[in-house]
């Protein structure tokens, strides 16, 4: 299996680059133990200063502090062909990067497609895209990795043809059913039929379909043109501080921070004897 590197690098002047590695640290740990294992995916992911510093061959993620444009982030292709992921700084950035993080390692290019039933009646089959994030992106299904913010993915039992007792449908089980969209999420496909992109969304108070017409792939990928039409106020433009779930992110970090700063301690005070003995 051939390995993927990723790179966490931020843009943004004054960044506390500790931020970054403890977010780096967790988004490794995601893709190695949660990720890996469901999609058959192999990945690294490690902090760096600067572009300037990343290696070649590495897919970076990079964190700026106002990317202007509209809807999410997003995962891109350089002039070589290779994807790259903007992340806008915010309260909840963690979010954002897991979010692009598992689509980028499930799907690079951004067409993926894996044919289904349509959830529309009378569709017929149907080609979805495989964007293992967005039925479940809303926050609050998202869980947290070393006490940092991460987003949910479906598994590839999310498109069975009919619900199985016991199957997995999303890695914290948030999605009970094949092809459910959960509240602040959404789900795309192209109609083969008619070569429209389609859309089930739940971003009101009730689950609608949209169709998003016919799509052209000679302009740009299947990803940025459902990026290009979807909103996703809570990954571009963060969560409000108050949010619950961010909120209990939060408070968890803090005392794994005071737990860290208490074994930093612990080491530095015990290296500083054996030092004192050597000497």
């Amino acid at each position: 299996m051939l390995t993927k590197n990723l790179a966490l690098v931020s843009e943004v002047e004054g960044h506390d680059p500790g931020d970054v590695a403890r977010v780096a640290a967790a988004l490794q740990r995601q893709a190695t133990r949660d990720l890996g294992p469901i999609w058959e995916v192999s990945a690294t992911v490690d902090a760096f200063p600067s572009l300037a510093d990343v290696p070649a061959g590495y897919w970076p993620m990079i964190i700026l502090e106002d990317i202007h444009q509209e809807g999410a982030d997003g995962i891109h292709l350089d002039k070589n062909g290779q994807p790259f992921a903007l992340i806008e700084l915010s309260d909840s950035w963690s979010l954002t990067a897991s979010h692009e993080m598992l689509e980028m390692l499930v799907d690079p290019v951004g067409f993926r497609l894996i044919p289904g039933l349509s959830p529309m009646p009378e569709q017929g089959r149907v080609e979805f895209l495989v964007e293992v994030c967005d039925p479940s992106e809303a926050a609050e299904f998202g869980y947290t990795v070393n006490d940092v913010l991460v987003s949910d993915f479906y598994t590839p039992r999310f498109f069975d043809p009919v619900a199985v007792a016991g199957a997995r449908y999303s890695f914290t089980g948030a999605i009970e059913k094949p092809r459910e969209v959960l509240p602040g999420g959404y789900l795309s496909w192209l109609d083969p039929v008619t070569d429209h992109l389609w859309q089930r969304r739940w971003f009101k108070a009730e689950p609608e379909f949209l169709d998003g017409g016919v799509f052209d792939a000679s302009v740009r990928s299947l990803r940025v043109e459902v990026d290009r039409q979807t909103p996703h106020p809570g990954l571009s433009e963060g969560l409000d501080a108050g949010n619950p779930t961010l909120r209990a992110a939060v408070e968890a970090g803090a005392q794994t921070a005071a737990a860290a700063r208490a074994r930093a301690a612990q080491l530095q005070a015990q290296i500083a004897t054996i030092l004192d003995g050597a000497g």
